[in-house]
């Protein structure tokens, strides 16, 4: 399973999934962490320039298309729209107010994590 965090530095999760400047890949199997990797954002909407569309319709399709294979996303926060795009996808959310990537992650394999899905803005 792969599993996606929004991070600006590699070490904290973002607040806004949109506008993090890339994500942490995780590959995960029998609840270990094989590997990781750093992706630069540069699919995004607010990536692209995009966040200032009229009426903010862009499409997520960059966003399914960068991160397709990830079955999970933990973020500390993003859009309704993309929140229910992700779900609509089968793709599992967590909206977490955890900031520490690493403490994320072993939170998730532990199934500690938080979530709190309320927290997505309606922007």
């Amino acid at each position: 399973m792969k599993i996606a965090i929004p991070s600006n530095d590699g070490t904290t999760v973002s607040r806004h999934f949109g506008r993090t400047r890339g994500f942490m890949i995780y590959t995960i199997s029998d609840g270990k962490i094989l590997s990781k990797e750093y992706k630069t954002n540069d699919f995004t909407g607010h990536a692209r320039g995009l966040h200032h569309e009229k009426e903010h319709q862009h499409s997520h399709a960059g966003i399914f298309n960068a991160l397709g294979d990830c079955e999970v996303v933990i973020a500390g926060g993003m859009g309704r729209r993309l929140y229910d795009d992700f779900k609509q996808k089968n793709i599992e959310v967590y909206v977490t107010r955890e900031n520490n990537l690493e403490n994320a992650i072993g939170l998730f394999l532990k199934q500690e994590l938080d979530n709190q899905p309320e927290k997505c803005c309606n922007h």
